[in-house]
């Protein structure tokens, strides 16, 4: 049984147990993640919390998944275990022209945007007595990369051909997904981590209240160049006091995430799980402190490369945003 099959299965033991009648006549739809510690994962639950609120009217009943992360998502699209998905916007343009990790797959036409969200930015954490000052000094360290399927690890693998640095450059490189990441660091094993998150971020205060770690910059000419070659990056900070051990402002750089889905899911579905966000929007924003200022003008217009879905450009007409 597939993961899609598995996770409707569960669904409706737990609307058959809570005695909900009809629901073989509900639409069903199962958005895809990242780990539980990330905040995709609570991004995918606040967007179902907006939606299960009115299944009476409109007879969608929404799921989670966590998954490895973005690249996963996309694939969970192609395969159809996945309704909808959050996915980095680097990501959504890549599978969407069939470039970068995505050039053997092939362009996926079939990809369409919904809406961008929060701002999500590259965050290096590095243990305290680890001796690593800077972003260069993790040459010659121990390395959590990301898991492959992930948008940190595709993110890495970008920022390390601007630096033309290799896997050899390193002692040595792991792959924990992002759940298990913070645990790692702080059993020793790896010096430092990379992670592409909205903040303020589970995971990354998990490192630094666990143990004696601390945020770095992620600057410098390669990292400027980076930017610069790619629309969907721009330089971003992390407040300085947000974590424990790093006062100060922390630059680095990121890009949206942004959620998306595929032309196969009807315009009905699609116009009512974008109304039902941007209708409870204020309410929305505050169920996770990385959602504060979304607005609901540049969620339509910044960072989706792939072609709206017809069902949300209808709300979208219909509430004048477009």
């Amino acid at each position: 049984m597939n993961t899609r099959a598995l996770t409707l299965t569960f669904f409706l033991s737990l609307l058959t147990a809570a005695g909900l009648g009809h629901a073989a006549e509900s639409e069903f739809i199962i958005i895809g993640t990242g780990g539980v510690t990330g905040v995709y994962y609570p991004t995918g639950g606040s967007i179902c919390r907006m939606v299960n609120r009115n299944r009476k009217e409109h007879g969608i009943r929404c799921a989670v998944e966590s998954t490895q992360g973005s690249v996963y998502n996309v694939a969970g699209l192609r395969s159809k275990d996945l309704d909808m998905a959050v996915v980095q916007a680097d990501i959504q343009e890549h599978a969407y022209k069939g470039t970068e990790e995505f050039k053997d797959a092939g362009p996926h036409s079939e990809l369409r945007a919904l809406f961008s969200l929060h701002s999500e930015l590259f965050t290096l954490v590095v243990r305290k007595d680890s001796g690593i000052n800077s972003l260069a000094e993790l040459k010659g360290k121990r390395v959590n990369i990301g898991n492959p399927g992930s948008g940190q690890r595709a993110i890495m693998d970008r920022l390390m051909q601007a630096l033309d640095w290799s896997y050899g450059d390193f002692l040595k490189t792991f792959e924990y997904k992002s759940a298990e990441q913070a645990k790692a660091l702080c059993r020793d094993r790896f010096d430092a981590m990379v992670f592409v998150a909205g903040h303020p971020s589970g995971s990354i205060k998990e490192a630094t209240v666990e143990c004696e770690s601390v945020l770095l910059d992620v600057t410098g000419p390669a990292v400027d160049q980076l930017v610069a070659a790619h629309s969907y990056y721009r330089p971003l900070t992390i407040p300085g006091g947000m974590y424990r051990g790093t006062e100060r402002d922390v630059r680095t750089f990121g890009l949206a995430a942004t959620f998306v889905t595929t032309s196969r899911v009807s315009d009905e579905v699609a116009y009512h799980v974008v109304k039902a966000v941007f209708e409870n929007l204020d309410t929305f924003t505050q169920l996770h402190p990385a959602f504060r200022g979304l607005q609901r003008e540049d969620m339509i217009r910044n960072d989706l490369a792939a072609p709206m879905h017809d069902g949300a450009i209808k709300y979208y007409k219909e509430a004048g945003l477009m």
